[in-house]
């Protein structure tokens, strides 16, 4: 564990450079891999940034968009054990589990899958206190054909934790936690989604980097609807602005672990899935990197969008969902 193992979103150093030194409020934030909790009265957006990007809202719909981040010091091993990464921290997710607030986030750098996944803990969003709980799973370019980003937490029926988590290379990945929320002992990572059949060899080169394939498939998120785990995974590629082609299919299990279905029985670990979201070309150009919630009785989607009318900026994206009579998910206007 770093020396410096508690962070104080209200820094008493003053905030970082490069950050607002005031809060401000707006309706449309602009966001990249969002996810969400509710703490109290309070909801909070965390996403990719300096340290975490944070913001609070009590309605959903204005945001107030703080400028210090959610970490103030950035732990010493993740520097060590990635090398080239700064102060950008990416992909979030955060969930609340026997009386602790957890936060997983990712340490990369583009297009590369020398990565690591780290682990803080709090025991309420608004202290704005998180320690440092080290690192969850590291990938090393060379050794592993996949990519230690993008992770999200799973509660099981049996209040068993999972970690899910991939980008690109041999797609998702899923492992059983422990009481610590770090990997179980003797746990090894399994694939449950690749983006194509492993034998299609798609013929267009990646536009984003010559390092990470084609697989293109991204930031997973697994929700529990009825009697089934529902895989939420972006297709192709983000971060290309107005250019980017980032979609959401989905597929569902009657176990965490899977096999993951499509609409039509095609497993996900063998390219399945169906589409959900993807962009109008009017509004949004593409859209991904997903999260859904039960807020208040009410199933919510959410993501990051590139805007149509914004020149492609990143911007949040929320809607409700709605599910069909067979038990599929659809997005409500």
């Amino acid at each position: 564990m770093a020396l410096a193992a508690i962070f104080q979103t209200a820094d008493a150093q003053g905030p970082r450079r490069g950050f607002k030194r005031e809060a401000f409020t707006t309706e449309t934030p602009m966001v990249h891999d969002p996810v969400m909790a509710k703490d109290g009265d309070t909801y909070y957006i965390y996403a990719t940034g300096m340290g975490i990007q944070q913001m609070t809202s009590k309605d959903r719909k204005t945001w107030t968009v703080l400028p210090q981040p959610v970490m103030t010091v950035i732990p010493g091993w993740t520097t060590d054990s990635v090398p080239g990464f700064g102060n950008h921290v990416w992909a979030p997710d955060v969930i609340q589990w026997h009386g602790k607030w957890w936060m997983a986030y990712s340490c990369s750098t583009f297009g590369r899958n020398g990565s690591a996944i780290g682990l803080l803990s709090s025991r309420s969003l608004r202290s704005g206190m998180w320690k440092d709980e080290g690192c969850i799973v590291t990938s090393r370019e060379k050794r592993d054909n996949w990519n230690a980003i993008d992770p999200n937490f799973v509660i099981d029926d049996n209040d068993q934790p999972w970690l899910v988590w991939g980008s690109f290379w041999n797609g998702i990945q899923l492992a059983r936690l422990d009481s610590t929320m770090h990997m179980a002992k003797g746990e090894e990572p399994r694939t449950i989604a690749r983006r194509y059949d492993p034998s299609y060899k798609p013929t267009e080169p990646n536009p984003t980097s010559k390092y990470a394939g084609t697989n293109a498939i991204e930031a997973p998120f697994i929700f529990k609807h009825g009697g089934y785990y529902y895989l939420f995974v972006s297709w192709d590629y983000c971060c290309r602005g107005a250019k980017s082609n980032y979609r959401v299919t989905v597929g569902r299990s009657k176990t965490v672990d899977g096999p993951y279905l499509d609409r039509t029985g095609k497993d996900m670990v063998n390219g399945g899935g169906t589409l959900f979201l993807e962009g109008d070309k009017t509004e949004w150009e593409a859209a991904g990197h997903c999260a859904a919630y039960n807020f208040d009785g009410e199933d919510i989607f959410i993501c990051h969008g590139y805007s149509a009318t914004q020149n492609g900026a990143a911007m949040l994206i929320q809607r409700p969902i709605s599910w069909t009579a067979d038990g599929w998910p659809e997005l409500k206007p």
